[in-house]
């Protein structure tokens, strides 16, 4: 494996070996679930956080190796581009006071690693998308060190065979292309798991998918790409247009894209692992030795590398994970819907909103997903993505007379939504103190119609209004975001503007 990733090469061969590799992978996925092997219910969430490198300037800090060297734990590790980075939280199980630990290892974690970058001129900025990245700095020198992104970007532009193109009208318009995949890394995200059972797994995954667009709406905090004022959380179509392997021909046949909100709701994880091969063409045929059938034969659990690999290059919103722990098997659920930041506060409170709401949703009696078409959840979440905390959400009216209805999103979170998030956390056994605290945060934001794209469009605004060029507009934007993001006080009660009244 080692040396195809080094070489970069693959010939006809390796991808037949491959795509026979993938199938008997799925068969061994379908004979563990058939088998009933899969772990016992633990309750286990766990977290991951991408992050910005930027100078006391705002500016993008291309160093990444640099501050992980002084950083020094394996906590952290690269992303994508140079100005990246990844926190990892270690798994833990949901209940008691696990929010109130998980907000002060995460403000313990960031603050030594931006105490770090500062000893050589840089700093963490937790945000989805840095707003001062310009073109120049979303190019292919730009990747992180590492062979298996140089690799990922060779086989994404080969497969593609002309330039990226990025076309997004929001606010503003934007329309460019790249010649490689960097602009994806601008894209610094959240992404929360939750390890589920098969039989439960599917309600999960219905239930995230219906309620992505609420954690868009409430949680955006991308306005800004390369200068331009795009939508209030522009990271999905950014991510979608810079992950497209698909020429215009193959878009125009409706062949899916790699980045991808999905079709449909679904009855169990086989069928997104199955839909995975039958749908999207390998992109790194790099075959692992094990025979996953023969393990199973003998009574082993098989790692299933090239399911899971393959499974990693399609870029799902909530996206099924398999993964060993103690050579045990387990399922996940991973939302990669929100945006990172704005304060640890605001990132407690996402995750514990979205882990509350999926546990009620999931145990209804008659689930939400039977009631909204798929349809109206796929265009729920393109309406979020434009519009954040002013989207206008269509969802199921309530009572038995059934139908749909077009509601602001936060009065369907204040009225029906945060009452569920409240019995599902109640449901994990957290304490009555950090469900208050943390929902007070969601109910706050509905209450004053801010998150972290009104704030940042806000204040650019103001510093527009004040004189500024749209650069030092957008730098002076940056600058005071990340002061607010480190006195940690979550983005609701942000003043906007400037302190010295611009």
């Amino acid at each position: 494996m080692g040396e195809k990733v080094v070489a970069g090469t693959f010939d006809l061969s390796d991808r037949q070996r491959y795509r026979r590799k993938l199938h008997l992978c799925l068969e061994g996925l379908g004979r563990l679930l058939a088998e009933r092997r899969f772990d016992r219910p633990r309750n286990l969430m766990g977290m991951e956080i991408e992050l910005n490198l930027a100078g006391v300037d705002g500016l993008p800090r291309m160093m990444n190796a640099e501050v992980l060297e002084r950083i020094a734990s394996p906590d952290f590790q690269t992303e994508l581009g140079m100005f990246n980075l990844e926190v990892n939280i270690v798994p833990h199980r949901l209940d008691g006071r696990v929010f109130d630990q998980l907000a002060e290892e995460l403000r313990t974690g960031l603050g030594y690693a931006h105490r770090k970058a500062g000893e050589i001129a840089a700093g963490i900025v937790m945000i989805g998308i840095l707003p001062t990245l310009g073109r120049q700095d979303l190019v292919r020198a730009n990747l992180s060190d590492g062979d298996r992104y140089a690799l990922l970007n060779d086989q994404m532009v080969a497969a593609r065979g002309e330039d990226f193109a990025l076309d997004i009208e929001g606010v503003e318009r934007l329309v460019c292309t790249s010649t490689s995949i960097t602009p994806e890394a601008a894209c610094t995200s959240v992404q929360l798991h939750l390890q589920v059972t098969p039989a439960r797994f599917a309600d999960v995954w219905n239930a995230a998918q219906a309620v992505a667009a609420v954690q868009i709406a409430l949680g955006a905090n991308s306005p800004f790409l390369f200068g331009r004022e795009l939508w209030r959380e522009s990271r999905p179509p950014l991510f979608q247009q810079a992950t497209d392997t698909r020429p215009p021909e193959l878009q125009n046949q409706g062949v899916r894209p790699r980045t991808w909100f999905g079709e449909r709701w679904i009855g169990s994880a086989y069928e997104l692992f199955e839909e995975n091969l039958r749908y999207f063409p390998p992109l790194l045929p790099i075959c692992d030795e094990e025979d996953p059938l023969r393990v199973l034969d003998e009574g082993g659990i098989p790692g299933l590398q090239e399911l899971v690999l393959h499974n990693g290059t399609v870029y799902r919103w909530n996206r099924p994970v398999y993964g060993l722990a103690d050579g045990v098997p387990h399922l996940r659920v991973e939302n990669r819907v929100l945006p990172a930041g704005p304060t640890v506060t605001d990132v407690i409170a996402n995750a514990a909103f979205y882990y509350g709401l999926v546990r009620a949703l999931a145990e209804q009696p008659r689930p939400v997903w039977t009631r909204l078409p798929f349809a109206a959840a796929a265009e729920n979440f393109e309406t979020a993505c434009r519009r954040g905390i002013d989207a206008q959400l269509i969802w199921p009216r309530p009572g038995r007379a059934g139908g749909l209805t077009r509601v602001p999103a936060v009065e369907l979170v204040r009225d029906e939504l945060l009452p569920l998030a409240a019995a599902g956390l109640d449901a994990w056994n957290i304490e009555p103190a950090d469900r208050d605290h943390y929902l007070a945060v969601i109910e706050e934001r509905c209450k004053r119609r801010v998150n972290g794209a009104s704030w940042q469009a806000d204040t650019y605004h103001c510093g527009l209004d004040a004189g500024l060029g749209r650069e030092a507009a957008l730098a002076a934007t940056t600058r005071r975001y990340a002061e607010l993001m480190h006195s940690g006080e979550p983005v609701h009660t942000w003043p906007v503007g400037f302190p010295d009244g611009s």
